[in-house]
């Protein structure tokens, strides 16, 4: 029969390699967003570059290009964020893998290694959501010019 102490041991180390299974579902939720935040913004940038090709009014065009350029920024702070994702993930997963191989190792040879993987995940997590932040602001901020714009075209100052 097996040793009872033995099992509650191998129970806790897996328990512990369950753990970044959690961090893995938020970042994984992260993730699938930020995709299709990137998604619709180059969707709408190609929209405006098209509209950009058959405008040739000036005031238009200086427009269009000037939110081409937000656009562009708005995709890369995206970018950044998914690969920071991207990181966390990498580094959730080898804490879990580094837990197993501490245990296996009976714990002579990572000491904090699994700990410093999941600080660094958690942290690569915490940059990603800052950016997003900063995107989503990007992204009222140019929504609100729009609606402005529209606003004052329908609505032209009176004398």
């Amino acid at each position: 029969m097996p040793d009872p102490l033995q099992l509650s041991q191998h129970y806790s180390v897996v328990s512990a390699m369950i753990t970044p299974a959690f961090f893995l579902t938020a970042t994984a939720s992260l993730l699938v967003s930020s995709n299709n935040r990137l998604a619709r913004i180059v969707d709408r940038l190609r929209q405006q570059l098209a509209t950009l090709e058959s405008t040739h009014d000036e005031a238009t065009r200086q427009y269009l290009e000037a939110r081409i350029i937000l656009h562009r920024r708005r995709v890369r702070l995206v970018l950044i964020c998914l690969q920071l994702l991207y990181g966390a993930m990498t580094a959730f997963v080898a804490t879990s893998l580094a837990i197993g191989i501490d245990q296996f190792t009976e714990f002579r040879y990572l000491r904090g290694v699994p700990t410093g993987l999941a600080m660094c995940g958690v942290l690569l997590v915490l940059a990603a959501s800052i950016n997003l932040g900063r995107e989503a602001r990007m992204s009222v901020t140019m929504l609100d010019a729009e609606v402005k714009r529209e606003f004052d075209r329908d609505n032209p100052p009176r004398p």
